[in-house]
């Protein structure tokens, strides 16, 4: 298991005493789109991280197809936390990419109020399966375009038709690797889902 920590160093910093709710979030996409750098760039503790380097065991089960440089993988989770405001503390939790795994994602789902959905649009098709699992397990959730060097960039419109997304799930774009952007895209679906218990919303 990759980077792994001892206690004292999963206590980094402790959450402020303003801090009155905390947020459980997922950190959801398909293998390779980009989850693990994510949570990794906006957390403000070290990140725990559970990564396995990718063996011939992987060959015929995970797809390899336009991940030339991809050599770890995760195999249960990644953990990060942000501290958006004084008084509101995020809870990240990365699923892993692979069907394969989704016992854990279904674990993980266990209390998240929502999900920020990384997507690739190099491998778009492969978000279908992301999104119906959140879908059919009623967790709202917002989408966000991670931007590959070298990927043809599309306007948002054209990836949310692609999608198939509803009219009013957020759709944004970032740099998974940029913190002021990734924050940004947290923070929209914050607002999202925080609007939808305003207005009692349930589902998608």
């Amino acid at each position: 298991m990759g980077s792994a920590l001892s206690p004292s160093e999963l206590v980094v910093d402790y959450v402020p005493q303003t801090v009155t709710r905390s947020v459980k979030l997922l950190v959801a996409g398909n293998f390779g789109v980009g989850k693990t750098t994510f949570v990794g760039s906006v957390s403000e503790i070290r990140p725990l991280r559970t990564e396995e380097t990718i063996t011939e065991a992987s060959v015929g089960i995970d797809d390899m197809a336009g991940l030339p440089g991809k050599s770890t993988t995760t195999v249960a989770m990644d953990f990060g936390r942000i501290t958006l405001n004084s008084q509101l503390a995020l809870y990240l939790f990365g699923t892993p990419g692979q069907r394969r795994f989704l016992p854990m994602w279904e674990e993980l789902s266990v209390g998240a109020l929502g999900a920020l959905v990384l997507v690739d649009t190099r491998r778009i098709e492969k978000a279908d399966e992301v999104l119906s699992v959140l879908e059919e397990r009623g967790v709202p959730y917002s989408v966000a375009v991670n931007e590959f060097e070298g990927a043809q960039r599309f306007p948002l419109e054209e990836i949310r038709d692609a999608l198939d997304l509803a009219p009013g799930t957020p759709l944004t774009s970032l740099d998974a690797r940029d913190r002021m952007r990734s924050l940004q895209s947290l923070i929209t679906l914050v607002e999202y889902l925080f609007q939808r218990q305003t207005t009692g919303l349930t589902g998608r």
